[in-house]
């Protein structure tokens, strides 16, 4: 074996190996630049193998064992190209891989027949095949652990701001309510004391949301059915609308349902200061019928005209957390509900007839079933 051919044997054996271990030591976004090694290495084994059989190359153990050790480091670079690379040098570069790795044995070989022929590059290519299925699999699952650490992450934001909406942005309307309250009734001293104690369940709602943060663990239930009756004293007191609280303090609620109960009033308080600031009356009731806990939260105010009531995400976020729960969430408006006798002579329409309420109503089932 001449040097010539010693060298057209040797140089893309050297060439697919190196490309394979450079690959095996890249990761992460640096491992997609093999394809543009790939690509040329792939290359220089098609032409080795075109001019070998042309030109009529030496059939040498050598050269067999130099093509075996080819077209396995094609086969791994392939795989790797497949897992890493972006697709569209993946595809090209993983083709032209497995092209050169299923026909290099024509140079030490010489079918009998073109059926032989076709026989002996499909064994030879099954090796690049399997390779190429491998790193298809291993990039699924790789693609499968991003998208569940961008679902958790997501899911983490949401719940987050689903925590500094319903109650953050409760305590600070009650610190605006009070402030206004104490302008216009001429107490100060008290409206200060209230902006306070609103001002240090902000500062406590932050404090665990940033402990949560920093251990990394997951936020426990907050709120039960007694810091729905202080949350009801609360409202009354910052404002001019009184709430009628009625709670059934006899059921067996767990804490997780009494929770998202306290969280659906926070929410409810929440919407009729900011959107019905004009409502005199609020009535709250929270009872156990049978195996469901139900919260009716209404109120006898509007916001004006009826287009310009709008709503953030706060029901909706609600409504699915309610749905988790198996229970159902509903709110709208409810005409006429109070009666006349509620009304004030400044609160009604044009038309002569009251302005409706408001109206939320949650039904969270007290036990679970099997399903």
């Amino acid at each position: 074996m001449n040097v010539l051919w010693m060298v057209a044997a040797w140089l893309p054996a050297a060439v697919a190996v190196a490309v394979a271990a450079t690959g095996l030591f890249l990761t992460g976004s640096r491992a997609g630049w093999l394809a543009w090694l790939l690509l040329p290495a792939a290359g220089a084994s098609l032409a080795v193998t075109v001019l070998w059989r042309a030109a009529g190359g030496p059939s040498t153990p050598v050269a067999g064992a130099l093509g075996m050790a080819e077209s396995a480091a094609l086969t791994v670079a392939a795989g790797l190209v497949v897992r890493y690379a972006p697709g569209r040098r993946a595809v090209p570069a993983a083709l032209l891989a497995g092209l050169a790795a299923a026909t290099w044995l024509p140079r030490v070989f010489t079918p009998a027949s073109a059926l032989e022929a076709v026989g002996a590059c499909a064994f030879w290519g099954a090796g690049v095949l399997a390779g190429a299925a491998v790193g298809a699999y291993l990039r699924l699952l790789d693609a499968r652990q991003r998208r569940a650490v961008a679902d958790g992450r997501t899911v983490l934001r949401l719940r987050l701001a689903g925590d500094l909406h319903d109650f953050l942005a409760h305590d600070i309307s009650e610190m605006v309510a009070h402030a206004q309250a104490g302008t216009v009734a001429g107490d100060p001293l008290r409206a200060l004391e209230r902006v306070e104690a609103a001002g240090q369940r902000a500062l406590s709602t932050l404090d665990r949301t940033l402990d949560m943060l920093h251990h990394d663990r997951p936020l426990g239930p907050s709120g039960d059915l007694d810091g729905i009756a202080e949350a009801a004293v609360r409202f009354s007191a910052a404002g001019p609308a009184h709430v009628g609280v009625r709670i059934d303090r006899a059921a067996d609620v767990p804490a997780e349902t009494a929770a998202l109960a306290y969280r659906i009033v926070i929410e409810g308080l929440t919407n009729i200061r900011r959107h019905a600031p004009r409502a005199g009356r609020v009535e709250l009731s929270v009872t156990a019928p049978g195996d469901v806990l139900e919260i009716t939260l209404t109120n006898d105010g509007t916001s004006g005209a009826a287009g310009r009531r709008r709503g953030g995400s706060g029901l909706a976020g609600l409504a699915a957390l309610v749905a988790e729960q198996g229970g159902e969430l509903v709110a709208g408006a409810v005409p006429d509900t109070w009666g006349p006798d509620t009304w004030g002579p400044d609160t009604w329409g044009p038309d002569g007839r009251a302005p409706g309420g408001w109206s939320l109503t949650a039904r969270l089932p007290l036990r679970q079933s099997p399903g």
